[in-house]
């Protein structure tokens, strides 16, 4: 299934933005481009939603007849049965989150005892705990957690992107991490040389026009073949201009969808 992210829409929800986009029209628009799934994914809002609220939002989604999934941060067993909660009240068979949120987090060595603490409750809900690969926890070490937890309810959100900013290859953390791969975020990146060629800004860039090798990842990974969902995402810089900045926002969504379903037809 394919499908957008929050991060799709950072800048029509941005506080940048004097009339930023709500929740349902989020999922209103995801339907509007024919995406099937829409990741509700670090938005703050969310963990403020009343029971009756999160009722409302997934009428919505199945009125739009989208998948919803569901996206937080942090490893601390209260925090991750919360957004299970949030989650079976959404419909999600998915919560991704990552190891450590802020300085004050449980570290990576704690993280073993703390996953295997709630890991029954998510099985017994039907619903997969996916920790996504980013620059903070190596990716060899992501991997060895998982694998020392050994819980089927367990895996990895894929974001090769995250990691070149702790030198990580793209390609090397794919190939480390496709076993257990349950989600896949698609945005493809790239180097740009600064103002006077000092330095370099590592930044988005439209599907299929940066680093991204995405035939390589679908190769390892196989999606369509596993029942793993691709859900898009941006890194768009800021233009200084709002509205110029949000037209390439769903400039980028639409190319990304069209190149993913050239990809899958």
């Amino acid at each position: 299934m394919i499908g957008l992210s929050t991060y799709a829409y950072f800048w029509r929800w941005s506080t940048r933005n004097p009339q930023p986009m709500g929740l349902e029209q989020m999922l209103e628009d995801t339907r509007s481009v024919g995406a099937d799934l829409y990741q509700i994914c670090d938005y703050p809002p969310l963990d403020g939603m009343s029971p009756d609220a999160l009722a409302r939002t997934r009428r919505v989604a199945a009125d739009l007849d989208l998948t919803l999934e569901v996206g937080t941060r942090g490893i601390r067993p209260d925090h991750l049965l919360r957004y299970l909660d949030v989650a079976e009240r959404l419909g999600s068979r998915l919560v991704r989150s990552m190891v450590q949120r802020d300085p004050g987090d449980p570290s990576l060595s704690e993280a073993p005892e703390l996953l295997t603490a709630v890991l029954p409750e998510f099985e017994r809900r039907g619903v997969t705990l996916a920790l996504e690969t980013y620059e903070q926890v190596p990716t060899a070490s992501l991997v060895e957690l998982i694998e020392s937890v050994g819980h089927p309810s367990l895996g990895i959100v894929l974001d090769p992107g995250n990691c070149v900013a702790a030198l990580e290859s793209p390609r090397d953390v794919i190939a480390r991490t496709a076993p257990y791969v349950k989600n896949l975020h698609v945005k493809d990146f790239a180097f740009s040389r600064r103002d006077g060629w000092v330095g370099f800004t590592y930044a988005g860039a439209p599907l299929g026009e940066g680093l991204l090798d995405y035939d390589d990842m679908v190769e390892q990974i196989r999606p369509e073949e596993r029942g793993i969902n691709q859900v898009v995402e941006h890194w768009l810089p800021w233009t200084n201009d709002l509205s110029e900045t949000i037209r390439l926002e769903q400039q980028w969504t639409q190319h990304s969808l069209d190149y993913l379903r050239s990809r899958t037809a």
